[in-house]
């Protein structure tokens, strides 16, 4: 017989015995212990109050008496304390129930518990370490984000504080000392310097014209002789040029001699006699020529020309045995101690440019040298095929080195001679409707200001309202606090309706 045989028979109805069960079924045996593992732990967890995790379920943190996270209240942001007043109350009751005694002495302990829970949450939600209240967090790199309690962003970035004394002033921009390094900013101060701008424009050296003078005779003359004077030559004042004869100028001559040679000199007939010397004044007789005939009573045949003025002869028209009719130009003579620049401003420099402003003229064929002048005229009209308008200025010219029709490079220097104040040009901000100056308030602390602004030159710009002297101005990297300040105008506009809804 099978030695299994008499157990069988043992049990006729045919059960199985719990020994041969447990034997052929070893993972009932390993759920029990691990259950029975986590019992203990959860046990050993509850009385060591350790801090369990966000995301365990609410049954299981009920269950161990506990608050999900820290049980510090950290996390209570934003006027967020009535959850975590919930949450205390939650953990007060489950302490209640450790303490149950049936007395009033465990209601009194409940009650003191979830008391300095919600004042420890009340405390956290209003203000940080600094004693500055948090009404939210902000994206660090600026996009329109934000969150009631601290978060990382996609890259692992910490999201930036907004305390309430900034939330308020809605004209500063806050920016931690790191964004500051990283994105370079640098201030300077404002100053009070003299800003000018060079104008500069293509010129002409031309003729003074009121320094030019023809040599011309008003009667029909006949020329005897000329003096060895050509274009080009440098004559001075009184030097003769030509000798002439006038029929003209020999009968006022011989009438002028009549009236001196009668008795006592022409006295008795002193309207004659003045009649007949103006004749000859009339006809442009030098004064010299006219003492001469009074001197020798006597009507030279022909008369001396001399120069006019002191230059150089810029025509000759006159040769020797020629007839000149009255108004012929013989000679043509200009001074070219002073020259004029004619100079063509572009239309849009034209309100920089005043008379009386210095300028600066340098010419090609001079290297190295340059003239000083001033501006004397604005003529009154614009070339409308060029959009220029013409400038004139007056250039001492004593030496005779700049020549008439020279090209020149013309600089005028704009801007008023006193001291203004005045940030770089890299400072403002230009949108072409507005100017705006980011002013470096310190401690991290940026203020948008729009200004006003007048002369630019020398790398700076002339602030006339807006900004004043000692001020310190951002120069670099201000078009990033530009940038924050609109996007922080536009983050208030849009968390402005959030925090209204909760009062």
């Amino acid at each position: 017989m099978d030695p299994v045989t008499p157990y069988h028979t043992s049990n006729p109805a045919g059960r199985r015995s719990p020994l041969r069960t447990f034997a052929w079924r070893p993972a009932s045996f390993t759920f029990v212990l691990a259950v029975a593992g986590l019992l203990g732990a959860g046990y050993a967890i509850g009385g060591a109050k350790w801090p369990l995790p966000s995301w365990a379920p609410a049954w299981l943190t009920t269950a161990f008496g506990q608050s999900a996270g820290s049980t510090t209240g950290a996390e209570v942001y934003n006027g967020h304390s009535n959850s975590h007043a919930a949450h205390g109350g939650e953990h007060a009751a489950a302490s209640g129930l450790e303490k149950q005694s049936g007395d009033d002495a465990s209601l009194k302990d409940d009650n003191t518990v979830a008391a300095h829970i919600d004042h420890a949450a009340t405390g956290a939600a209003s203000a940080d370490a600094g004693g500055r209240r948090i009404l939210y967090y902000r994206n660090p790199m600026g996009l329109p984000d934000t969150s009631p309690v601290p978060k990382k962003d996609s890259m692992g970035m910490d999201y930036l504080p907004v305390y309430e004394g900034e939330a308020e002033d809605d004209s500063t921009v806050k920016v931690s000392p790191g964004r500051l390094q990283r994105t370079g900013v640098r201030s300077e101060p404002a100053e009070r310097r003299i800003v000018t701008r060079p104008v500069r424009a293509p010129g002409t050296i031309k003729l003074d014209e009121r320094r030019v003078t023809v040599v011309s005779p008003r009667s029909d003359t006949f020329i005897e002789h000329v003096e060895n004077i050509t274009t080009g030559d440098w004559v001075r004042k009184d030097q003769p040029l030509l000798h002439l004869y006038s029929p003209e100028i020999a009968a006022a001559g011989a009438q002028y001699l009549s009236v001196l040679n009668e008795g006592n000199g022409g006295a008795g007939r002193p309207l004659v006699l003045e009649g007949a010397r103006r004749r000859l004044e009339n006809l442009n007789v030098p004064p010299e020529v006219l003492a001469e005939i009074e001197r020798a009573r006597k009507v030279p045949l022909s008369m001396v020309w001399t120069a006019p003025r002191n230059g150089v002869v810029l025509a000759r028209n006159v040769v020797e045995g020629m007839r000149a009719p009255a108004g012929e130009v013989l000679f043509r003579i200009a001074d070219l101690s002073t020259v004029w620049v004619l100079a063509d401003v572009p239309e849009h420099d034209l309100g920089a440019v005043r008379p009386g402003q210095p300028v600066t003229v340098r010419t090609h064929t001079l290297p190295g040298r340059s003239f000083t002048g001033r501006i004397s005229l604005i003529y009154p009209q614009v070339n409308p095929e060029t959009r220029t308008a013409r400038v004139r200025i007056e250039i001492p010219n004593p030496d005779g080195l700049l020549l008439p029709d020279m090209y020149a490079d013309v600089e005028i220097a704009t801007g008023d001679a006193k001291p203004v104040v005045a940030v770089p040009d890299s400072a403002l901000i230009d949108t072409g409707t507005r100017q705006i100056v980011i002013v470096d308030k310190g401690e991290g602390r940026f203020e948008p200001r729009q200004v006003k602004v007048g002369a630019r030159g020398n790398g700076f710009v002339e602030i006339r309202e807006g900004v004043a002297a000692g001020d310190q101005v951002v120069t670099s990297a201000n078009f990033l606090i530009d940038a924050e300040s609109n996007l922080k105008a536009a983050l208030q506009g849009m968390t402005a309706p959030a925090e209204e809804k909760p009062q």
